[in-house]
């Protein structure tokens, strides 16, 4: 399965100053539950955010200007690049997912791509938020609403299904 994941507000924001604009105790418990045994490929920018590889997944980091290589981390000039590596890796090790992590280029690209999109809509405003998610075609996928929750800020899973096209 090709997934992306990510978060964003009530106006589409997923990032100010490089940096997710929001702490929601709990909010990241999906990235880690559908990411851990995987393959996960972000921008440089994402990579950076987070400082280091993530436990018990292999990290594949898009980059045109830095070069990353260590245990559970690789890099690549693009997403299709990416993409290849992470084929090629799901063939030596059991079938594993691929998820696009973020950022807006990666997503951008990923959307027409993509099997499933994990989103969590998180029920808040960011005025001066400056990264957003990609407008796409909701007449391409089916929604489910999944999980309410959320104490201070609320936010709502939902899973967008890319629908099956009858020939």
């Amino acid at each position: 399965m090709l997934a992306l994941i990510v978060a964003r507000s009530k106006n589409n924001v997923i990032g100010k100053k490089g940096r997710i604009p929001w702490f929601i105790e709990g909010e990241q418990k999906q990235f880690k539950e559908l990411t851990t045994g995987n393959i996960v490929i972000m921008g440089r920018c994402t990579y950076q955010e987070i400082g280091h590889p993530l436990p018990g997944r292999q990290t594949i980091v898009v980059s045109k200007s830095q070069k990353y290589d260590g245990e559970n981390l690789k890099s690549a000039e693009s997403l299709e690049m990416a993409l290849k590596i992470a084929r090629r890796n799901e063939e030596k090790a059991h079938p594993q997912d691929i998820f696009i992590a973020g950022g807006y280029e990666l997503y951008k690209a990923a959307i027409p791509l993509v099997d499933t999109m994990y989103i969590t809509e998180v029920d808040i405003t960011i005025e001066d938020g400056d990264t957003f998610f990609p407008i796409f075609n909701i007449e391409d996928f089916d929604l489910e609403i999944g999980e309410k929750a959320g104490k201070d800020i609320k936010y709502t899973r939902t899973i967008y299904k890319r629908k099956v096209l009858h020939q």
